[in-house]
């Protein structure tokens, strides 16, 4: 399955991983979309209350019934999440056991450095993309590959 991101969306999530970052912590930043036939239309980035650390975020309750009750209030679901590390972008073990996304297809992108250096130009460039398979595993989508298996910028 295909997603299909607004240029807007990028633009948001990248300010809100860095603004986070200047601080030294990872942030998540979530992906509203819509099914559309055989793709998923991005329509909103969403920053769920989170608490952070150098090498970890966490969303407690009171973040995720918000988050539910932003998913009904536009009726979409969470496409993807992307989210910031320190240094290198890669899924780590607690990316793999915390993932807020578990549905076949699902995204799951890691952006290096507190994307202090990420740009809408840059970022399909520097961004790990990670796919949920139908074996309930996150698997890395070769970079030559993402925008066209699964990635587009809009």
């Amino acid at each position: 399955m295909r997603m299909l991101c607004p240029v807007s969306v990028v633009e948001t999530t990248l300010a809100n991983l860095s603004e986070t970052g200047r601080s030294r912590r990872e942030c998540v930043m979530l992906w509203l979309g819509r099914r559309e036939g055989e793709q998923v239309r991005v329509v909103d980035a969403h920053r769920p209350l989170q608490t952070s650390k150098a090498n970890m975020f966490h969303i407690n309750g009171a973040g995720m019934a918000a988050l539910h009750q932003e998913l009904r209030r536009q009726r979409v679901m969470v496409a993807a999440q992307v989210h910031s590390h320190p240094m290198e972008a890669y899924h780590s073990r607690a990316d793999d056991e915390w993932a807020i996304v578990r549905h076949e297809g699902a995204l799951s992108l890691v952006v290096p450095n507190f994307a202090s250096n990420t740009t809408l130009s840059n970022f399909l460039v520097q961004t790990k993309v990670y796919r949920f398979s139908a074996s309930a595993r996150w698997i890395e989508v070769p970079q030559s590959e993402v925008q066209r298996t699964c990635l587009q910028i809009v």
